[in-house]
């Protein structure tokens, strides 16, 4: 069993190598990056090409839905996304926020922070900015974001309460989140659960639906809301390296199915302070 440094470790590795490839050969999708698999493209990311904003160059095909399209982020906003990758999030946040908002990406991964800094550069955004950080414990003061956005990510943090917690801190009263992410409903196969290489590609650290709709809840959510869900096919090719032909079938036959969900939450809207003779008459 790995311990919850390794993975993170393990995950750094992964999605540094995919900052660095070259992107004319890139097949990264988030399930299986780098393209261990022979039958289909990008497994579970959907396309963005169409979403204003939207910057060819910073999408790495690592997502698993279109949460900035659900965020109802407007003119003004400050907006944070959190597993920042290559920036492609932040861009579109940008292009709802204008110019008087603000949109901070964070990434743990110092290759995906300096890919994304630089596509900034290129695009002349002066109000993006890319911080280095865990997600787990943010570098972001408390009560900053108007919306918090994430594309398949929190899957890959091994301590999900812990984010659930750090989203409720740095969003404003009254802010939201739209996340799109990988849940499970009924068991893996434990030797899917126990491959690294499957928690790098999203599946094996997915936590169960039901699970992670009242870790949203239990931290103080509401207004919690499905604004999409699809299911995830794993390819054959992907899922034998883990399984036996028997296993496999018996997988295809079972109940377990892996589904990408775009969450909405908000933060409940707390009571101002009084802050002078004006606002207390």
């Amino acid at each position: 069993m790995q311990t919850e440094n390794e993975i993170k470790e393990l995950v750094r590795q992964k999605y540094s190598e995919i900052a660095l490839q070259d992107k004319s050969t890139n097949q990264s999708s988030c399930c299986g990056s780098g393209g261990c698999s022979t039958e289909v493209y990008n497994i579970m990311t959907d396309d963005y090409s169409k979403v204003d904003g939207y910057n060819p160059d910073a999408d790495l095909g690592l997502g698993c839905g279109l949460p900035t399209q659900f965020a109802k982020i407007k003119q003004g906003d400050t907006v944070i996304d959190l597993g920042s990758g290559a920036g492609n999030d932040c861009f579109i946040a940008r292009k709802e926020a204008g110019e008087t908002g603000k949109v901070i990406g964070i990434d743990f991964t110092p290759a995906m922070i300096d890919l994304a800094r630089a596509n900034a550069q290129k695009i002349g955004y002066t109000n993006v900015e890319f911080r280095q950080g865990d997600i787990d414990n943010m570098p972001v003061a408390a009560n900053t974001a108007d919306v918090i956005v994430s594309n398949c990510v929190l899957n890959l943090v091994p301590n999900k309460d812990a984010v659930i917690k750090e989203i409720y801190r740095t969003l404003k009263s009254g802010g939201h989140f739209s996340i799109s992410d990988i849940v499970l409903e009924g068991t893996l196969p434990e030797s899917i659960r126990e491959a690294a290489e499957m928690y790098a590609g999203c599946v094996s650290g997915a936590i169960q639906k039901s699970v992670y709709l009242e870790l949203i809840h239990s931290n103080g959510f509401e207004n919690i809301t499905i604004q999409k869900e699809k299911t995830i096919e794993v390819p054959d090719d992907i899922l034998s390296k883990y399984l036996s032909p028997e296993d496999l079938s018996a997988f295809r036959n079972g109940s377990a199915g892996i589904y990408s969900i775009t969450v909405f939450a908000q933060k409940p809207i707390t009571e101002k302070s009084c802050c002078g003779p004006a606002c207390c008459n």
